[in-house]
This record gives C-alpha cells, structure tokens and sequence, in this order.
C-alpha cells in the first residue's frame, strides 16, 4: 500500500487525532513508532506526518529515524557484531536518549543512514530545532520508559513480515542492477530465486530471532498497537492510554 492509501485511511486519521490529544502544554510531543524489520514504520510514519500536519493548527512536523544511532559499519566489525546489525546493542542507545532529550529544549543533530552504502552517511545529518510533533521512526525503541511521549507499535503475523521483507529485499536487488555503489550489488550476481531464498535466511536468521527477542518488547510498552493485514491494510488499532 502506498503511503497516499495509508494517509487516507480513518483509522489512520483517528491514531493522528490521538496523538494531537496528548500533546504537552509546552515543547514538543514526540512520537516513537516502532516494529518489526519490514512492517512498513517509514511508509507509515510518512502517512502519519502528513495527518499530523493537518491538523487545524497546522502543526510542524519532523520526522527522523533511529537507524541514524547505528554504530557505524567499521565498529560493528572490529566488535564482531555485523551479523547483529539491528539488535540493541548495534545502536548507541545513549546518544539516541540524548538527542530526544535535547530537541524538547532547542536543536538536535540527527546522524543519518543510507540505505544506499548500508552505513551511517555524515552528509545526511540535519539538524532538528524545536518542532510541535517530532516522530521517530525504527528500531531500538523498546527502552523502559521508552525516550518518547507516545510509542506507536506496528504488529502483523510473522508469515506477512517474512513475505514483506523479501519483497523488500527483492526490490533493492533489482534497483542495483545499474548502481554498483548500492550494497545489493553484491548479491546481483545471484539470480532473482537464489536471492529471495538468500532474503529467507536473513529473515530466519537475523531478523526474526530480533523481533521475538528484543523488539516485540516495545509491544508491551506501546499505547498504541497497529494491526496490519495483507497489503499493509490497517486491520485494528488498541489504544493503551491510561493503563
């Protein structure tokens, strides 16, 4: 589903009205959106952003993502954590507390990562200064308390996840069949059936081993929890405020 279809959906206009219920006397809210490995966060948190700025206050949004607090790819390496991109201790959790702590107060610098190089990329950085909403989307969320005023948990069953994300896979193996600078250049010399079963063992390997063990956490601390069915569709959503 595109991020216009989801933008559209009610259900998806009443989570933003939620949101806009909580937002403090002063300083920004900030909003984590948080699931597994392909669920969809960035389509979403798009979706989101785009409500949030509708409404009659016409708030400003900014959105960023927490893949920017990954350790750069030469740390992972000399700490032998390659294979372990993506599971906590891949992050640097504290820098990411800091940087929403310090943008309820005035700017923060946000690193970024490309999804080009697979590496923190310094030219992506920006610098955030005193939004109304800021929604931050990706993994490593499940910190409690979690660092946010509202966690917004992305949920589907785990076959959906598994398809999602070797069409994923698929997708970024067919855009580098022209940029040899993509990381899934790599794997081109793999035809298409020996890459989505290449994308079967990462999910069995790495990433599903992260979603029951670590970020299905942040499904208990979530005050809100978004079902997703086939095609991304908006199935249900379980409010938590208050509990």
């Amino acid at each position: 589903m595109s991020a216009l279809a989801v933008a559209s959906d009610p259900r998806l206009t009443a989570v933003a009205g939620r949101l806009r219920d909580r937002r403090p006397a002063a300083g920004p809210l900030v909003v984590g959106l948080t699931g597994s490995v392909a669920s969809g966060k960035s389509t979403f948190a798009a979706s989101l952003q785009q409500a949030v700025a509708a409404w009659p206050e016409r708030p400003r949004v900014e959105l960023v993502c927490t893949d920017g607090f990954l350790r750069p790819n030469a740390e992972l390496d000399a700490a032998g954590l390659t294979n372990r991109k993506g599971f906590p201790e891949s992050y640097d959790v504290e820098a990411l507390r800091g940087a929403l702590a310090a943008v309820r107060a005035g700017p923060a610098v946000f690193p970024a990562y490309s999804h080009v190089t697979y590496d923190i990329d310094p030219a992506l950085a920006r610098t955030v200064d005193s939004p109304d909403v800021l929604i931050v989307e990706g993994l490593s969320l499940q910190i409690d308390p979690p660092p946010v005023d509202v966690l917004i948990y992305l949920q589907a069953e785990e076959a959906l996840l598994e398809t999602w994300f070797a069409d994923r896979f698929i997708g970024l193996w067919r855009a580098a069949e022209h940029d040899p600078a993509s990381f899934y250049a790599r794997f081109r010399n793999m035809d298409e059936a020996g890459a989505r079963a290449f994308a079967g063992m990462v999910w069995a390997g790495i990433n599903l081993p992260n979603l029951r063990e670590h970020i299905s956490r942040a499904r208990a601390l979530a005050q809100l929890v978004v079902t997703k069915g086939p095609g991304h569709v908006i199935a249900a959503v379980e409010e938590r405020f208050g509990a």
